[in-house]
């Protein structure tokens, strides 16, 4: 990135990517499955600095298209996903209802994906759609445990990542190995370059090397097929491999046995079949940029 464009103007840039991912350069078609308990909101930027990223957010309706995906949760209570600033904190989190991804989050990962030179196997676009996924999937499995009363046994900070990452492996092929991969890509900087303070080791998430060995690990437990160039090129060690079938079935039966009783379906088999077209699709008639 050039150092001499304007702050304003690189973020302008960064937050293009996020229509890059989501497949549009004009506004989005309505939700069509519209959950009652799924709420959205878009908080205006604290910092004027995250205008753009608002803007394209809206523009795309993102949080719309999330209210979609999860349009098949039946939950006893609303739960609201939105987008707000943070007074320079760079966080995501679930509390009483509510999601709250920070503006200084999505510009710190749109930063990450636009900056970083990216492995063969993945785009630009799922760097940025990953990670994008993940962190309302993540903040969303903590409600769910939540409403539900799930039980959970260990961290629930590395349970919340197996939700994010065992829904993301529900979609077709081609779509889940693109979410996949760009969400480990998100941790890659700390597994190539590790400098992890000792302090980190106490915090209740994971470090970001080992969330990301447990997403390529439950990916290819899921299909070894789809995922084996992530052993073949070295991104999963083989004796960490060798039991990721079992880890991942492990995650099938908790989450069919506690939390399938409250998903319809028959409209999730919907989403799932339908949702990434909308997602990935590229409008013909407008000219490249």
């Amino acid at each position: 990135m050039n150092p001499a464009v304007p702050g304003r103007m690189k973020l302008i840039v960064l937050t293009a990517g996020i229509c890059l991912a989501l497949g549009l350069s004009g506004p989005a078609a309505a939700a069509p499955y519209k959950s009652k308990q799924i709420r959205i909101g878009y908080d205006l930027p604290k910092n004027p600095a995250h205008q753009p990223i608002y803007e394209r957010l809206k523009k795309v309706r993102a949080l719309e298209r999330l209210q979609t995906l999860l349009s098949p949760l039946r939950l006893p209570r609303p739960l609201l996903l939105k987008v707000s600033g943070c007074d320079g904190e760079s966080n995501a989190w679930y509390e009483e209802g509510f999601v709250t991804v920070c503006y200084e989050f999505l510009a710190d990962l749109l930063k990450n994906a636009l900056d970083q030179t990216l492995p063969s196997i993945i785009t630009q676009d799922d760097a940025i759609l990953g990670p994008f996924m993940d962190v309302f999937l993540h903040e969303t499995g903590h409600a769910v445990f939540d409403q539900l009363n799930v039980p959970v046994l260990g961290r629930e900070e590395d349970a919340a990542d197996l939700f994010s990452a065992y829904i993301m492996l529900q979609f077709g092929k081609e779509d889940a190995r693109r979410l996949i991969l760009g969400n480990a890509y998100q941790y890659k900087e700390d597994v190539v370059n590790p400098q992890v303070p000792l302090t980190k080791y106490a915090d209740e998430h994971g470090i970001p090397a080992q969330r990301f060995f447990n997403v390529l690990c439950l990916a290819y437990g899921a299909d070894q097929k789809l995922f084996a160039d992530v052993v073949e090129k070295g991104y999963l060690p083989k004796r960490r491999a060798e039991g990721c079938d079992l880890e991942y079935e492990q995650a099938t039966f908790a989450f069919k046995t506690l939390i399938g009783p409250y998903i319809d379906r028959k409209l999730a088999k919907k989403v799932l079949a339908t949702w990434m077209r909308g997602v990935s699709a590229r409008p013909k008639s407008h000219p490249a940029r």
